[in-house]
């Protein structure tokens, strides 16, 4: 279930003949396409102005990055003023190419080492929760899902949330190989489209690899009778554990707009996973709300009771420093 229905780039106003920068004027046909609409978001969390000026447009990802400025000179060519055309945001942004260099060997190395780990965690756990696993239990296995499900999902978002808006690039070790790619993506958000499955999800399987390790543990220590009586945190764990190591391959899905497979599509559609149009609301600047991103559920009712900004404003409040300044400063170079 889209939260969002965004016009096709084609019907975006031709910036070129503007002589200064201003505000969209939506057609009424268009203002009709975009309109926010589901059964239970009563008020937009952006507006349709906004979801156009200042986010960028991912099924076009090339046309979308032309500001409209008068020339110095102001000068015209035929009637029609001139224009200064320079990237706003994507990979020819001066601080996504900066960002993108920092992406180093030794990164490279320890989300190899997550990915196959992990990957061999999950299926040695996956075979012991079948050979447990009891037709009765059904309805437990269930609950255990939804319960990951939504543990995953808010887990997203608070490291979502934390990396986003605090911290900076120049940090010792976690600067460069945790925060990067965080202040990379808002200036270039196609460039998770970009990365390999390795680059994609190493960090996602590496924070998995804990709960899939001592779920493992406990399968071979403990006695069958322990194991049926918490059979149903076991389940927990293991969903969860996956859930979370899939984070970021749906997040991906969720900047892909082409190629696709019909049933990442159908999953997306229906809001089993973070829909592209739901996703599209984190990307209007400044980036501040809608942090969830394995399913996106949590988002609507978190911003409602303003989790996230409370949050800033406490730790604000407290240290002095203001969010997503690291973020800023990074939106803000140009070529």
């Amino acid at each position: 279930m889209d939260l969002i229905s965004l016009p096709p780039c084609s019907r975006r106003l031709e910036l070129t003949t503007m002589a200064t920068e201003q505000p969209l004027a939506l057609s009424p046909a268009s203002t009709s396409a975009i309109k926010i609409s589901t059964t239970f978001l009563k008020t937009p969390v952006k507006t349709d102005q906004e979801i156009l000026q200042n986010s960028m447009l991912e099924d076009d990802p090339n046309s979308n990055t032309i500001l409209a400025r008068p020339t110095a000179s102001d000068a015209t060519d035929s009637g029609r003023t001139l224009v200064e055309k320079r990237p706003r945001w994507g990979p020819q942004h001066k601080g996504a190419q900066e960002l993108a260099k920092l992406y180093s060997s030794g990164k490279r190395t320890q989300e190899l080492i997550c990915v196959y780990i992990c990957i061999t965690l999950m299926v040695l756990n996956f075979g012991l929760i079948l050979r447990h696993f009891r037709l009765e239990r059904i309805s437990n296995v269930v609950v255990a899902a939804i319960f990951g499900i939504l543990t995953a999902d808010f887990g997203s978002g608070l490291v979502h949330w934390g990396a986003d808006t605090w911290g900076s690039v120049d940090l010792p070790i976690v600067g460069k190989n945790f925060l990067r790619p965080f202040r990379e993506h808002h200036i270039d958000p196609t460039s998770i489209t970009r990365h390999d499955f390795i680059e994609t999800n190493g960090d996602n399987f590496m924070v998995a690899l804990p709960i899939l390790g001592k779920l493992a543990w406990n399968f071979f220590t403990r006695s069958n009778a322990e194991i049926q009586q918490d059979y149903a945190i076991s389940a927990y764990l293991f969903l969860c554990s996956i859930f979370v190591a899939m984070t970021n391959q749906i997040h991906k899905w969720s900047h892909t707009y082409w190629g696709l497979p019909k049933w990442v599509l159908f999953l997306q559609n229906h809001h089993i996973i973070l829909p592209r149009r739901h996703h599209r609301i984190h990307h209007v600047a400044p980036h501040e709300t809608y942090f969830c991103i394995t399913t996106g559920w949590l988002n609507w009712p978190l911003e409602k009771i303003k989790f996230w900004s409370t949050l800033e404003a406490i730790i604000e409040l407290s240290t002095g420093h203001k969010p997503r300044a690291d973020d800023f400063k990074w939106a803000q170079k140009r070529t």
